[in-house]
């Protein structure tokens, strides 16, 4: 064994490209192969199918001097047994490639599924989210009430302050302002 080569190495096929004689296109096979299928499949293809088997038969059976398959018509079965051994695997190929554009197209569908979902749980969140938040906003009932509270101890307060200016007020000022009163009246009447 050569040094240069390591036991991993060895173990591990090659992955190099064998060279091919004949070389084909799976995809350019696929396509024919869907067309044929596809043909096969329409009243054209029956109807082309019995008008030929009607004139091979009357030319076989009704022409005396030209008659190249007789009565048997082996030659009429083997045609349809050439036609029958390609035509099945080609449409088992056309099968087989509607089946993967299935599988792709289901996993689209899974994918875009789980997307629609996330996002509507995403949205089902924000929603529930913004209805706690609106929960919690001030309603006008609410500020009015808070509003009249505030108002209510603003008149207590403004009645403590007069009731304390009334109390620090001295006899003499209050009596002057009394007499004051009373000589303004006085005035007012001579």
């Amino acid at each position: 064994m050569p040094d240069n080569y390591t036991r991993s190495e060895l173990d591990t096929p090659s992955t190099g490209r064998r060279r091919r004689f004949f070389s084909m296109n799976a995809d350019a096979i696929g396509v024919g192969a869907e067309k044929v299928a596809r043909f096969l499949g329409t009243g054209r293809y029956l109807m082309w199918q019995t008008v030929i088997v009607v004139v091979w038969i009357a030319l076989n059976v009704g022409g005396l001097w030209w008659s190249w398959d007789p009565y048997p018509f082996i030659l009429l079965n083997l045609a349809f047994s050439t036609q029958a051994a390609y035509a099945a695997p080609l449409i088992l190929l056309a099968q087989n490639r509607q089946d993967d554009r299935d599988r792709v197209s289901l996993n689209e569908d899974r994918r875009r599924a789980a997307e629609t979902k996330a996002d509507t749980e995403f949205l089902a969140r924000e929603l529930a989210g913004v209805r706690i938040a609106v929960g919690e906003t001030v309603t006008r009932d609410y500020l009015r009430h808070e509003l009249d509270d505030l108002t209510d101890l603003l008149n207590r307060i403004e009645d403590k302050l007069e009731d304390q200016r009334h109390e620090h007020r001295t006899p003499e000022t209050g009596a002057r302002l009394d007499s004051n009163l009373d000589g303004s009246r006085d005035g007012s009447e001579g």
